[in-house]
């Protein structure tokens, strides 16, 4: 039961009360043990704090969903409805400020954000769309994406050890978006490795400058000549959107890839730890798992700031005007009203969870996501007939952010399957050449790798 004190204090508004930092050791440890900590003394709303900034943390199913939903439009994306950021008490270097003042649709309400969402829904629709052409050449390649991957860790040998969040599941989405974005294979190598740098990488602002430019041109050669991509399509749907406006859509694609690289790590890791699980991957429910890893353990845990725009009732607190609450997914989903529900003995779950949102800022690649991860743990474990983790979970690293649940690495020993198990050295020295690699890697038969990102990930792994 909450104490008097703190409904006095809610009155009094978010800044009164004192406030839990999020990022502890003890989140990144075990996020579900600070839910139930939080839970436990506030209900499903609490008052936190986030690398400084006070706000308002909200865990209840019921809570987050009725947000997403924003049925009345009561709740904001905008930066400027943040009434500490209009009157300038959000300092100019906060770690997060950048983020939020993206001007793009994952940041905006009303017209604006249905227009650029529809350009996005009508721009993925090709290759999301069942039986499509673009969706089967699509599938196509993002098989073969995974067997390049798959050859680069092989080049070790029949039996080694590897990383697979660095070596396979953040890189595989990254060839994917490379796809998508319709790009030379000169423009490619760039884009992909800034992409990486942009995500995690110590030259993460020069990295979206050119990468920001390089979508900015993009987005101009579209325009004068269309393709059978992403960007001509968002273009076509909506004829005028600005080169600026679409470069500053196409950015968002690297949240798309964090976000997917992560998930994808989660269902590897929860494949390769969990033997009953592992024996109902072998008869085809690839699928039903990625869907039970999104609802127990979501790669996107904690979503951007909502800003009320008026003053509402949340939980146990009176939410004021210009207030931001950060929607927990993982805490709703530990949620007794709606966990407590869930059957845990069974391979098969619910589709009612919100890893995928809810309401107009659903995820509207919700499919592509899906399927990108449903590949890339079918064909891994086809190619491996063993993969144990390297290290015990409790000790797995995984990266401190306030909106992802990623591992930082997923070390792991692995054994080839025989079918797989092949690794030709070439004649005359050189790189070793697997035979899933030797297409995939010319480009016209000028030697010249296809993309930079496997020279990369070759050096990679000769440090392990």
């Amino acid at each position: 039961m909450i104490s008097e004190r703190w409904t006095a204090s809610a009155v009094e508004g978010l800044i009164s009360l004192p406030l839990e930092s999020l990022l502890t050791g003890d989140y990144e440890a075990d996020p579900a043990l600070v839910h139930e900590r939080l839970r436990t003394r506030y209900g499903p709303v609490a008052p936190i704090d986030v690398m400084g900034v006070p706000v308002w943390f909200a865990m209840g199913y019921d809570e987050v969903l009725h947000i997403m939903q924003n049925a009345r439009e009561v709740w904001s994306k905008r930066v400027d409805h943040w009434r500490a950021y209009a009157e300038g008490r959000v300092p100019a270097d906060w770690p997060l400020l950048a983020l939020l003042q993206a001007d793009n649709s994952g940041f905006h309400d009303g017209e604006r954000h249905r227009g650029l969402r529809g350009a996005w829904i009508a721009g993925l629709r090709p290759f999301q769309e069942p039986g499509s052409e673009q969706a089967q050449r699509l599938e196509r390649a993002m098989v073969r994406y995974c067997d390049d991957l798959v050859g680069v860790i092989a080049e070790g040998g029949p039996a080694g050890s590897a990383d697979l969040a660095a070596q396979y599941a953040r890189p595989f989405p990254l060839l994917v978006a490379n796809h998508l974005l319709g790009v030379t294979i000169e423009r490619g190598e760039e884009l992909l490795e800034d992409q990486w740098r942009l995500l995690d990488g110590a030259d993460s602002a020069g990295a979206y400058q050119r990468l920001h430019a390089a979508l900015l041109e993009l987005a101009t050669v579209k325009r004068q000549r269309r393709g059978d991509d992403l960007p001509s399509y968002m273009i076509e749907a909506k004829p005028d959107l600005t080169d600026e406006e679409l470069a500053r859509e196409l950015m968002m694609l690297s949240g798309f890839l964090d976000f997917t690289g992560s998930l994808i790590c989660n269902v590897i890791l929860e494949a390769i730890t969990n033997p009953r699980l592992r024996e109902s991957l072998s008869v085809g429910a690839i699928e039903e798992v990625v869907n039970r890893v999104a609802l127990a353990n979501p790669a996107l845990a904690n979503l951007t700031f909502r800003y009320a725009r008026t003053e509402v009732k949340l939980g146990r607190f009176t939410i004021a005007a210009g207030d931001p609450v950060m929607l927990s997914i993982a805490g709703a989903h530990a949620d007794p009203r709606f966990a407590g529900a869930l059957a845990r003995d069974t391979i098969r779950s619910t589709r009612a969870h919100l890893a995928w949102g809810a309401g107009p800022h659903r995820c509207p690649s919700q499919r592509l996501a899906t399927q990108m991860s449903t590949i890339a743990v079918r064909r891994l474990l086809d190619r491996f007939s063993t993969l144990k983790p390297a290290l015990p979970s409790g000790r797995l690293p995984w990266r401190p952010s306030p909106f992802v649940r990623a591992l930082r690495a997923l070390p792991v020993h692995y054994e080839l399957s025989r079918s797989f198990s092949g690794t030709p050295r070439p004649e005359s020295g050189g790189e070793p050449s697997p035979p899933a690699l030797k297409d995939a890697t010319q480009d016209g038969g000028d030697g010249r790798p296809r993309s930079g990102l496997l020279a990369f990930l070759r050096r990679l792994r000769r440090t392990q």
